[in-house]
This record gives C-alpha cells, structure tokens and sequence, in this order.
C-alpha cells in the first residue's frame, strides 16, 4: 500500500491506498475500548460490510453496524439522533471507535457524529466511492446539510486513518464514477496542469481503472499539502471550492434531486470559467478545455436554471463572509486563486 502522511501535529494521521486490501483493515485501526461502530449505507454494506467486520473480529473487536438509506437525503440533521441512539446502546464510549463505510454522504455524516458523540470519539474513513477517496474522506471536515444550503452545521474534526482499497471502485454504479470524476478534474484544474493533461489522454474507465492508485495517490496528495497549510479554511484551502460557491446553489435550487455533487460542480467550473474568461480573469481557452474534458466523461457543463434565480442559495453558501463572496478562479489550468467579490459577479 502507498502511505501519505498528513502532518497536523497532534491530529495527524495516515492516508492508506491499495488495492484489494479491505480484508486486511483490522490490522491498521485501534480501539483502545475494543469496540468499533461501523456507519454504512444501503448500497455499500451489502457488498463490503461483512468484509470489515470480519477483520475486525479477527482482531478481536467487538462490532456493531447500522445500515442508512443510501443518497444525499440521509446527510440531514433528522439523521444524527438515532445514531447516537444506537451508540449509547452500544455502550461505545470515548476509548472506541468509529469507522465510515461509504461515500461522501457516510463520511461527512458519521465524522460529525464522531465529532459531537461523548464530545468527541475517533474515528477511521473508509471510502468506497471515487468522490469520496479522492476528496471529501481527506482533510477533516466533516457536516450535514440543512433545508437552507449543503454542510451548513458541521466542523473540522480529523480522522485516526483514511483506508483506501480502489477494487471497492469496481463495484461502483456508472453514475458514481462519472460523479467523482468531477472533483477529480477539479484538482487538475487547480493545482495540477499535469493530472489534467493525463486525464484528457484517458479514454475509458477501464484505463483509468489500471492508473486508478497513482491517480487518487495525486489528488490526495494535493489535498494533504493544502490541509497542511490552511487546516481550518480561511486561506489556501478555499482553493478546494473551485465550482462549488455555483454548484451547491445548483444543489439547493433543486432540492438536492436534481443533481449529484459532482454533476453541480461540473457546471460550476463551466459556469465560474465562462466568467471569468470572460473579464480578462483566465487564460483565453481555459473554458473551452474544461467543458470539453466534463464533456469527455460524461459531466453536464450547463444548466437552464436562470442565473438570478440561484442568487438566494449563492448567498447563503458558507463561503459567503460578511459581505464578500470569495470566489475560485483560474488564471490558466493548474494555477488557481481566490477572488473576493460579490454575488453580482455571477450576473456578469
């Protein structure tokens, strides 16, 4: 397995990526109350549940899973209750731990339980989905969603280890391939002119597939330096919301049913690049190589929805600060900065 260390001091922890080695977590994580409580969703936990818990057991722990439905729904504040319900029924206390089986939406939800559960317990990602092992299982924040925006009540609480097998990527749906794909691209667009230029040269995700370890390698690794360097948000790392500021008011403005993440983050890009091409911000042809690279992989790059109508969902997002809106934009690909402004800038 490749090994990144992600260097926060105290908080510091692993990220571990192979192939095939799920039945081999139990070696890797620690409860030190010898019980691990494992939060999972309706399409993961049929196919790799019994995987974990098997290793778990061959070590010696005692286990408790509880299964959610599946889909971005699920991240609400309506969920956290009866986890911690089933917790203190477990009798799991602050020397145990808790592992996230699944994509983002398990992730960012069981790391807020953990956060907030006993004031705080461990706990180890285990992404399963290519959005979350390339992104949001890394850098510690962790969330759910409220009525009025996405990750709205949340905090930055870090994980004991992020485990990565790339063989549960087969199993994953169309959809949620195409989906990850999109924050993939992101990290090209931002940080990595040469990623980008690998991406556009992959012609199928079977061939991505066999670069898939030293692909998810990169992007974690870029996430891990721009962690390193702003933990809690308020500088480098708002580089990581590039097409986001767009693309969660493109989330709220459907419910959150009428896109996935990555699909609103794709026509985010599009969308804040078009802009920002547009007012002499980007390097002429930076748009025209990022809709046809989303084109490329099955991403949408544009919506119907009338700009002005996603205002109120623009200005409720968490990156709005007092009455600045900072933006992310590229100055060619591989090179990004942020720009504060104001919502009107989206009406240019």
């Amino acid at each position: 397995m490749k090994t990144l260390r992600v260097n926060l001091g105290e908080n510091s922890y692993d990220i571990l990526i192979g192939t095939n080695t799920l039945s081999q977590i139990g070696k890797f994580v620690e409860s030190k109350g010898g019980k691990v409580f494992i939060l999972s969703d309706t399409n993961v936990a049929p196919i790799f549940a019994n995987t974990v818990i098997d290793s778990l057991l061959e070590r010696g722990y005692e286990c408790k899973l509880m299964v959610l439905p599946a889909g971005e729904p699920t991240k609400s504040i309506d969920s956290i209750v009866p986890i911690y319900s089933s917790m203190l029924e477990f009798n799991l206390t602050r020397k145990d731990l808790v592992v996230t089986l699944g994509g983002g939406v398990i992730g960012d939800l069981g790391g807020f339980v953990a956060s907030t559960y006993l004031r705080g317990v461990d706990f180890v990602q285990v992404p399963t989905s290519l959005l979350a092992q390339v992104d949001s299982s890394v850098g510690g924040k962790v969330a759910v969603d409220l009525p009025e925006g996405k990750n709205l009540v949340g905090s930055f609480y870090q994980p004991k280890l992020v485990f990565i097998d790339t063989a549960a990527l087969d199993d994953l749906p169309e959809a949620y391939y195409i989906d990850g794909m999109a924050e993939i691209i992101k990290y090209g667009c931002i940080k990595d002119e040469k990623l980008f230029s690998l991406l556009e040269n992959i012609k199928s995700r079977s061939e991505f597939m066999q670069k898939a370890e030293e692909i998810i390698y990169t992007c974690c690794d870029i996430k891990r330096k721009v962690v390193e360097v702003d933990e809690k948000d308020n500088g480098e790392r708002m580089l990581l919301n590039f097409g986001h500021t767009y693309g969660h008011a493109i989330e709220k403005y459907y419910n959150f049913t009428g896109y996935s993440h990555g699909q609103a983050v794709a026509i985010g890009m599009a969308f804040i690049s078009a802009i920002s091409e547009k007012l002499g911000q980007s390097e002429k042809g930076t748009t025209a190589r990022i809709v046809k690279i989303l084109k490329q992989y099955g991403l949408p790059t544009e919506d119907k929805v009338e700009v002005k109508e996603v205002m109120n969902a623009i200005l409720n997002d968490k990156k709005n600060f007092g009455k600045k809106l900072h933006v992310v934009l590229l100055k060619r690909i591989g090179k990004s900065f942020t720009y504060p402004t104001n919502a009107e800038y989206f009406l240019n």
